[in-house]
């Protein structure tokens, strides 16, 4: 299972160097990693010879000393060094046993949405095959789910952005909803500043002025929840004052009149009240997108990581609609796009198709060697798995490229939950706030030692090549997968002997689908090609702009859903008097499992801090620089205070790149959407107050904050 790149040059360092792509956020930046971690960013269409300093750190990794390089296993409470074969055993001795006693639905798999294609697509197999559980799903349900949901019904297809990074300057107008992509997707802001410098105008909705927002015309500093308010009024009001494209409306949509029903009540005055806007701040943006020849909005985690993203993003792209505008969709993490579309979603078979449906039940099971009656159906999703698990209805999980204690909502209610069940399995190269809970750790790959293809936040399917193997004692995931498939009795799923051969296999079961890589091959890959999906035939040259000659709904229209206001699952009041939302910053990734192990990146950024205006921290007593006290229903915690004149003063902010006491999400409502299973990350109620009592603060990539007499 294990396949090495070609070297391709001898740099003047004497170390061989590998042309590949970044593992970090969705861009897929190309870049050359040398095999002493030595980075240098490659001229490519993605990122043109630019790299952020995620990318240009990441190769610190290899070789890093906190690398796990033998397995661990559980024994009188403490996880000791084991051999691969005591480790493997064990592992498949539990998901036995829990399968023997309780059913093949007591076990569950998680994976993770940086993975590549050709693992996420073994990991959905490995489940429905292997596990034989309908229990599969994976970190991007935090994160693309209501996204996807809403494009899937107006579209018939969710495709993230949608379009060619390229096509980015040609727009007079961009709307960006809930997205600081300085700080998230940095190479996406030299379209950005290029189309600004072209005469682009923008609006930033965000209750922060970010970095992001200094290339806003308009920028509307929202309350945080708020943008299905802003979104729907922003809808009435151009409708009431003729500024729709009904030619648009008349040739390509169908249920106008449903959705401006349901926002007739959306006035200007009523949204300023829910949103904190003023009404002149929305007749602004009105005035703004109305006067556009060709605008795009586009939506990023900040408007749909709460309980009502679905309806969020859907009133995003009922404006695009009514305006005959483009809409898009910023994925953010590095295989957001692509592992949905492999299976790794508990809706879901490769190529989206869906597993209620008979014949692309079918198509997968006849390319699996199967009956289609031995697909499980439908099964829990992200966070409802957590839920089963506290339920003790699941009791044996496989986690592989995902950390949910950390990044799950109510994460100390996640840990409690994990830390009891009987049989957790984590695969991961470095010891995780989850893998610290298993009962078998297995040491894997980096995206570096693997080969491997993944889709970008343009649907581009790209090529990362390894630098080399897993050190001695790790190894790569495909191969820990189908050694797991082997011992459960399932290896002749699992007959594959690198990944080329898996990524020929989802190409098969993928074809004629919606998300149709069939035509992609890995020669036209390796070649350098650019291709999009869907792309049915090796002579086709894939489809960069799937919209461009209509939608795939059954009657080829973009479809308004009505979007009725609803409130935040959790408001203010007089005992949780502010706003709690949470994001990222430049210097790390996800819940920082591996940034937080880079030098340079943690002396740039060695701690979550509390962002708070200043005139909100002097109100309570709160000294910059100092300690305070973030409380909500669910927890507590210490941060240190930082300024922010530029954040609303109703609301803070704090980063979620951290374990432990650190952990922003414990204080995270656990609500969900109920059409996709997103929680409400984006606000919470919470209270704050100066930090009073004798505390030890680390800033060491490695420790945490210590505050344990709260």
């Amino acid at each position: 299972m294990r396949s090495l790149p070609t070297q391709e040059e001898h740099p003047p360092n004497g170390t061989p160097a590998t042309s590949t792509h970044c593992g970090f956020c969705a861009m897929q930046c190309a870049m050359q990693l040398h095999a002493d971690g030595t980075v240098k960013p490659l001229p490519h269409p993605i990122n043109k010879g630019r790299l952020c300093v995620l990318g240009l750190t990441s190769g610190e990794l290899l070789g890093h000393t906190h690398r796990l390089r033998t397995p661990l296993v559980r024994k009188k409470g403490q996880l000791e060094p084991a051999s691969w074969e005591e480790a493997l055993e064990v592992a498949v001795e539990g998901f036995r046993r829990i399968a023997a006693r309780h059913g093949n639905t007591a076990n569950a798999v998680y994976g993770g949405g940086s993975l590549s294609n050709e693992k996420a697509y073994l990991l959905g197999k490995f489940a429905r095959l292997v596990l034989k559980t309908p229990h599969v799903d994976y970190n991007g349900r935090y994160c693309m789910s209501a996204a996807a949901a809403a494009q899937n019904l107006a579209f018939g297809l969710d495709r993230g952005l949608n379009r060619p990074l390229a096509d980015l300057p040609r727009y007079d107008l961009i709307l960006l909803a809930g997205s600081n992509a300085a700080e998230t997707l940095p190479m996406l802001m030299p379209y950005f500043h290029q189309a600004k410098e072209g005469g682009t105008r923008f609006i930033v909705v965000d209750p922060r002025h970010t970095i992001t927002a200094n290339l806003a015309t308009l920028h509307l500093a929202l309350r945080p929840g708020t943008d299905l308010a802003v979104a729907n009024t922003l809808l009435h009001v151009l409708a009431k004052d003729h500024r729709l494209n009904y030619g648009f409306i008349a040739e390509h949509t169908r249920g106008l009149e449903k959705a401006l029903a349901a926002v007739e009540g959306c006035t200007p005055v009523w949204a300023a009240e829910i949103s904190g806007l003023t009404p002149y701040e929305i007749q602004q943006a009105a005035q703004l997108l109305a006067s556009a020849r060709k605008a795009l909005i586009l939506t990023g985690r900040g408007a749909d990581q709460n309980a009502r993203g679905v309806d969020t993003t859907l009133a995003y792209i009922n404006l695009a609609l009514a305006l005959g505008a483009d809409f898009g969709t910023l994925t953010g993490q590095a295989n957001g796009q692509g592992a949905p579309e492999m299976g790794l979603k508990a809706d879901q078979l490769p190529g989206y198709r869906s597993l209620e449906d008979p014949s692309d039940r079918l198509a997968v099971a006849r390319v699996w060697g199967i009956e289609p009656e031995q697909l499980p159906g439908k099964g829990y999703s992200a966070f409802e798995i957590l839920q089963a698990i506290a339920r003790g209805e699941i009791q044996g999980m496989l986690v592989m490229g995902a950390n949910p204690i950390p990044s799950s909502p109510h994460s100390d209610w996640v840990r409690d939950a994990l830390a009891r069940m009987e049989h957790l399995v984590v695969i991961d190269p470095f010891l995780s706030e989850t893998a610290r809970h298993a009962r078998v750790v297995l040491p894997g790959a980096l995206w570096v030692e693997e080969d491997g293809t993944t889709t970008n936040l343009e649907g581009r399917v790209v090529l990362r090549r390894a630098v080399h193997r897993p050190p001695i004692g790790a190894r790569g995931d495909l191969e820990i997968l189908r050694d797991l498939a082997v011992g459960l009795g399932a290896g002749q799923y699992f007959r594959y002997t690198n990944p080329r051969e898996v990524y020929d296999e989802l190409r098969l079961a993928t074809r004629g689908a919606k998300a149709d890589y069939y035509g992609i091959t890995w020669e036209r890959l390796e070649a350098g090609e650019e291709v999009f999906w869907p792309c049915p035939s090796e002579n086709r040259p894939g489809t960069p702009r799937p919209f461009a000659q209509g939608f795939p709904q059954a009657d080829g229209r973009a479809h308004f859903i009505p979007t009725p206001f609803r409130p935040s699952a959790e408001e203010p009041d007089g005992r949780y008097p502010l706003y709690l939302t949470t994001g990222r910053v430049l210097y790390h990734y996800l819940t920082g499992n591996h940034t937080r192990r880079l030098k340079r990146l943690i002396k740039k950024y060695p701690e979550p801090l509390l962002e708070v205006h200043p005139e909100t921290a002097q109100r309570l007593g709160l000294a910059e620089g100092g300690l305070a006290v973030v409380r909500s229903r669910r927890a507590r915690a210490c941060y240190r205070v930082r300024y922010n004149p530029k954040i609303r003063p109703d609301t803070l902010f704090v980063p979620f790149h951290w374990e432990g006491e650190r952990a922003i999400n414990r204080l995270i409502n656990p609500a969900l959407d109920p059409s996709c299973g997103m929680p409400e990350f984006k606000v919470a109620a919470v209270d704050l107050a100066p930090f009073t009592q004798p505390e030890t603060v680390a800033t060491a990539a490695d420790q945490e904050v210590s505050c344990t007499t709260l």
